[in-house]
């Protein structure tokens, strides 16, 4: 460790401060802030990654702040990120429709390590990034494509329909043949009897 003390002269005579007696530069360190921040939105998740210098990925995590584009900082979510990986995915069911957003990052020494500490950085620079909605349908793509689901089975049961009806009115006109010829039959046996009666 390091003494750490402050020198100064007072009323024309030097003082010195001990202002820290055990200083370990391990244990006060500032970050550089992540750097290389992007976004992607899909339709279910928005993923955030960013770059920090390669050999301390392992034992560093994070902060990550987002809000509307147009609010301040002062309103904004935070996410402490459980992890170590440079990367943090948002469910899209948090952010509102064609609304723009904007995200920073910070980072510092992870607490589970005992060999460093540190504060956090300064913040990233910022992803702009928006929620990608899937298209709705009109109303009239809507209603055509409703009737293109409805015509099938309408279409079919119109044709059993008048199949069914043909079938019903061929046998009605077999029936109503093979009763229409006794009765003329009769009738005409009817007349040749009455005729024969006259020529008497």
């Amino acid at each position: 460790g390091y003494r750490v003390s402050l020198q100064g002269n007072f009323f024309g005579r030097n003082h010195t401060y001990v202002t820290f007696p055990e200083y370990n530069p391990r244990k006060h360190i500032k970050l550089d802030p992540p750097f290389n921040i992007e976004s992607n939105v899909t339709a279910s998740q928005c993923h955030i990654w960013w770059s920090v210098p390669w050999h301390l990925e392992e034992i560093l995590q994070y902060e990550l702040q987002y809000k509307e584009y147009s609010m301040s900082w002062e309103v904004a979510l935070n996410k402490t990120l459980p992890s170590s990986l440079p990367q943090i995915e948002i469910e899209v069911a948090e952010l509102h429709s064609g609304i723009t957003y904007i995200a920073r990052v910070r980072c510092k020494i992870s607490e589970n390590e005992d060999s460093y500490s540190s504060q956090w950085s300064e913040w990233s620079q910022t992803t702009v990034f928006q929620r990608a909605d899937v298209p709705k349908l009109s109303e009239k793509i809507l209603i055509t494509r409703t009737m293109q689901f409805l015509i099938i089975p309408l279409s079919f049961g119109t044709l059993l329909y008048l199949f069914w009806n043909f079938n019903l009115s061929s046998r009605w006109q077999k029936t109503s043949l093979a009763l229409t010829f006794p009765r003329q039959l009769l009738s005409f046996s009817h007349s040749m009897i009455c005729t024969m009666g006259t020529l008497r």
